[in-house]
């Protein structure tokens, strides 16, 4: 039977649906008793068995693990926040190391969700791969530490016999985000967004990084990682694009990487003096303005894997929003 952790998310329950159709098979999904079965699953409650289930609780995931043969964990705490920053790192990496205890214990084969943010920076001209690896000591990013070290959990897992791979996509997209995480991108587009940056960065469907998990699960590849991403687009060209399929004008002042610094500073000043989550923070101001451009064949060469091109995705979202 599968297990997937974190399935009241965007990418988790994508997989969920994804699976549920293509299998027809009853499979199980973990949540937190607080949270909530997400509208894209309720046409598919039949075939689901929902668990509350801490990543946290070793004693809840344990029992939630009877019987299982393949884990997709999803599951991940993602925070602007800088009080959230050690919490987040904690309960994302602790979590992880539960569940990598347990596929160890029980000899379940595992696919672990990382993320780009994981895997670094090339030099200037060339293309980001699975060989790049994030240099801890001067990374600030809370949730970017979160995945690296989560990431460390897997790899120590493997060493020890777990039958692991790790999937490290870049920016998911797809209608059923809404306007939540990628979605806000999309939305704030279509609120008349004035300005623009100048950095590139890696967009993926979300549909595509849950079929190309359901592939290396059924590959019988184990201790490899692989990027998971699209199309590189730069930021100018992506909210054009998202702004033509509003029917609306494209943002059309550049943003200069000091005026990201001033806007971030801003945000920050703000959030602190009503308690709120910054519009944007430190790391995402200057990622803006950064060229981060990522090799995808090795998924391809791996599975067979082929993209869907961006622009349908982008279509569908906008449809989806207007």
């Amino acid at each position: 039977m599968i297990l997937i952790t974190g399935a009241t998310g965007f990418l988790g329950a994508e997989l969920a649906k994804l699976l549920v159709i293509t299998t027809g098979q009853r499979i199980r999904c973990t949540k937190r008793a607080s949270s909530t079965v997400p509208k894209l699953l309720l046409p598919y409650q039949e075939n689901i068995d929902w668990v509350d289930a801490d990543m946290m609780d070793i004693f809840a995931l344990g029992e939630a693990l009877d019987g299982i043969t393949q884990v997709y964990h999803c599951a991940a705490w993602v925070s602007l926040k800088q009080a959230d920053k050690e919490p987040m790192i904690s309960t994302n990496v602790t979590g992880t190391a539960n569940l990598v205890n347990l596929c160890i214990e029980h000899g379940i084969r595992l696919v672990h969700v990382s993320s780009v943010a994981a895997v670094g920076t090339a030099k200037p001209g060339e293309l980001i791969t699975e060989n790049h690896h994030l240099e801890q000591s001067t990374e600030n990013d809370g949730y970017a530490i979160s995945k690296l070290e989560s990431e460390m959990e897997v790899w120590r897992g493997i060493a020890e016999g777990l039958d692991a791979v790790i999937v490290n996509p870049s920016i998911i997209i797809g209608a059923s985000a809404g306007t939540q995480g990628s979605g806000a991108l999309f939305n704030t587009v279509r609120k008349g967004l004035k300005f623009y940056t100048s950095g590139t960065i890696g967009f993926v469907d979300v549909e595509d990084v849950a079929k190309s998990m359901v592939g290396l699960m059924n590959s019988g590849i184990s201790a490899e990682r692989y990027i998971i991403s699209a199309e590189n687009r730069d930021y100018k060209g992506m909210v054009t694009e998202i702004a033509d399929g509003f029917g609306i004008k494209p943002p059309a002042i550049y943003a200069k990487p000091w005026m990201m610094e001033l806007v971030w500073r801003l945000a920050a000043v703000g959030a602190a003096l009503t308690g709120g989550v910054p519009a944007i923070d430190k790391t995402s101001a200057q990622t803006a303005s950064l060229t981060r451009e990522f090799d995808n064949s090795k998924i391809k060469k791996a599975i067979g894997f082929e993209f869907k091109p961006i622009s349908n995705t982008v279509k569908e979202i906008c449809e989806a929003l207007k």
